[in-house]
């Protein structure tokens, strides 16, 4: 099943629950907009490569189109159209006032000199940029994409427009960046992990976790969670992980992995593959990498009682029958990773506000939002007697698709 097919089914899943007729579905699954460019461009050894970069605009029925930009050989056209509806759901869900959006580049940043990123990363914006913009589609990280990519993105897109920081989210806080940004999806997921222990009447602290993924998302979770006296047993990256059923010393991981290490590097744990690591027992499981890592080949062999998806997509769909089989408890990537998008939303409102909040104020509004997010989920899972996902969905389905009818359809 592909990556669009999966997300189809999730939404379709929602809306036959909702009973919605056939041409509505058709209407709100859709994108409204698809775009590829080619990006011609001499690398720094004088060999010319083509790259494409992608960019669908999925809907703008609640204000202007939003997701990420990723860099990674296998991004296409058909990829970059499942995510971008996943941000239109997001968005609705943890209701901020945007619509859905992602793309980004088919090439492999850890390939190529920071030269040769930041000239494709300024032709990919010279060949979108009638595109994008504050009040149309506003970029943000994404894998393998930072706040120096996004640096490039807001002065190539204003050379040609006038000064725009709100053209995108993720820059430095010495280009109108939030404070609070770089951490903000590992925080939302903190905040979700939170909610769900209070439900379930369990501390934080001594809680088991396991997390794949130590980048931007796994690495700022497992380090908040560290300071809230969470027990890491595991975490990974590309290059494999590392486990110790007694904790991880987050801290140390953080700063080896901050100077450009590999997991694949630290002496002193037991190491393990990726594959390994996600069916070690623990309390609650986070997936905060790529997609597709739990699914029908080893979703029985999940030992946490509970999912917490932080990356787009780690669950598909024959997994996530198989775990609801299983009694898994799985927190959809529409709300647990929302953190990021959330706090992309008030990034942009202070740049339109011209304006700055404190780390406090950001963290602070993103803790009342995921918790709204959260509780109105778990309600309407409840009244509905649907699982949390089909539930999320639901809310954010009926949201865009109010608004729509609104409108005018």
């Amino acid at each position: 099943m592909s990556a669009n097919d999966q997300t189809l089914y999730y939404f379709n899943k929602a809306a036959a629950a909702m009973q919605l007729s056939e041409p509505i579905r058709m209407m709100l699954s859709r994108p409204w907009r698809t775009i590829s460019v080619k990006i011609p461009m001499e690398m720094d050894n004088g060999s010319m490569q083509v790259f494409t970069g992608f960019r669908v605009q999925h809907n703008k029925g609640r204000g202007p189109c939003k997701g990420g930009l990723r860099y990674h050989p296998t991004l296409d056209l058909e990829h970059s159209n499942s995510l971008a509806s996943l941000m239109t759901w997001k968005t609705a869900l943890i209701d901020i006032p945007f619509g859905g959006a992602k793309g980004g580049i088919n090439c492999n940043p850890r390939e190529m000199t920071e030269k040769e990123l930041e000239t494709v990363t300024r032709k990919f914006i010279s060949a979108m940029h009638e595109s994008i913009g504050p009040y149309k589609d506003i970029p943000a990280p994404d894998v393998n994409t930072t706040s120096q990519v996004m640096a490039w993105i807001m002065d190539e897109y204003s050379k040609i427009n006038g000064y725009s920081p709100a053209v995108v989210t993720g820059k430095p806080i010495e280009l109108q960046g939030s404070q609070g940004r770089t951490q903000a999806t590992g925080q939302g997921i903190v905040y979700i992990v939170q909610n769900l222990l209070e439900d379930l009447q369990k501390p934080l602290e001594g809680c088991r976790f396991v997390i794949q993924g130590f980048g931007y998302v796994g690495s700022w979770t497992a380090l908040l969670l560290y300071r809230l006296g969470g027990k890491i047993l595991a975490v990974s990256d590309y290059t494999g992980g590392v486990y110790d059923p007694e904790g991880l010393d987050i801290p140390r991981l953080f700063e080896f992995c901050s100077q450009g290490n590999n997991l694949s590097g630290v002496p002193g744990y037991n190491h393990v593959s990726n594959d390994e690591l996600l069916v070690l027992p623990c309390d609650i499981l986070i997936p905060a990498a790529l997609g597709d890592c739990i699914h029908a080949g080893n979703a029985r062999s999940i030992a946490a009682q509970y999912v917490v998806e932080g990356a787009n997509s780690p669950v598909t769909p024959d997994a996530d029958e198989i775990l609801h089989e299983k009694g898994v408890t799985v927190v959809p990537d529409i709300l647990a990773n929302a953190g990021g998008v959330c706090v992309s939303y008030f990034e942009w409102t202070q740049n339109i506000q011209q304006f700055q909040w404190s780390e406090e104020d950001v963290n602070s509004r993103l803790r009342i939002k995921m918790r709204s997010a959260y509780q109105t989920v778990v309600k309407v899972a409840k009244q509905k007697n649907v699982d949390l996902r089909t539930a999320a969905f639901m809310i954010a389905i009926g949201r865009v698709g109010k608004a729509t009818a609104l409108s005018g359809i």
